[in-house]
């Protein structure tokens, strides 16, 4: 499973600004096999797919905003082509597109970028938050809508654990609708208090080792950690992350 653990760089957002290559090399050592990829920051692509090279860390997809993904295709694809990695995800929406009409344009343009890419070699995907269960397409949530299956154009899922505990559904239950057609999960914990915020991995209220089992066989690829916010170093938070998830292993072995 080691091989399968993934920072999501939207954690480290400030310090990739930094300095990228060394938060890279930072992660790294740390354990991490691979980074998911959170915009550039400024950086040239070349020059940042030559450090994980470098240092050895793979790419666990790259998070990429709508209007990017229709308007700068080409350059997503030659990005996607320099890490290594086929997944584009759509990483969240725009309070403009959180309703009906919005996610039946969202699903429209997802589907249409997927037949472009799928020859390709490329996936699509979506990540959801907790807003894409406040609203309802043909009588079910909208995040079960965008991720219709379509076996011409595929949109595949993203699901966060946090945001579906956020909108009082059990991350478990939720993920079994989408063996085999999600590479990468991502893994978000969540308070024991009231406030029901963000916390490291296994010092909240999610039980991972069984979603985690439920992964490793039904076609995870990538466990992509994420911390929207920390309470001191993100850094330290990814590595309580990884400690931890070094010991929830040991239970689904």
């Amino acid at each position: 499973m080691r091989k399968k653990l993934a920072a999501q760089l939207f954690t480290l957002r400030n310090e990739v600004k930094r300095d990228f290559p060394g938060t890279l090399k930072e992660l790294k050592q740390m354990g991490w096999a691979g980074v998911q990829i959170d915009g550039l920051h400024g950086y040239d692509p070349r020059e940042i797919s030559g450090v994980m090279k470098e240092f050895g860390l793979q790419a666990a997809g790259m998070h990429v905003g709508l209007e990017r993904m229709k308007h700068d295709l080409e350059a997503v694809l030659e990005e996607g082509r320099l890490f290594g990695t086929k997944d584009m995800i759509c990483h969240s929406l725009p309070v403009q597109l959180q309703n009906e009409p919005g996610y039946r344009a969202v699903r429209n343009d997802l589907l249409d970028i997927s037949k472009k890419v799928s020859p390709l070699g490329y996936r699509v995907g979506y990540h959801n938050h907790d807003f894409e269960f406040h609203t309802s397409v043909d009588g079910r949530y909208a995040l079960d809508y965008l991720l219709e299956p379509d076996l011409e154009s595929p949109i595949f899922a993203e699901i966060d654990t946090y945001w579906v505990k956020k909108a009082k559904v059990d991350p478990l239950s939720y993920i079994k609708a989408y063996s085999n057609r999600m590479p990468i999960l991502h893994l978000k914990d969540m308070t024991l208090d009231e406030s029901s915020y963000f916390t490291e991995i296994g010092n909240g209220v999610i039980d991972f080792a069984p979603i985690i089992r439920w992964g490793e066989a039904n076609g995870v690829e990538w466990y992509a950690v994420e911390q929207d916010y920390c309470p001191g170093s993100p850094m330290e938070s990814l590595a309580v992350s990884f400690e931890n998830l070094m010991r929830i292993s040991t239970e689904v072995e």
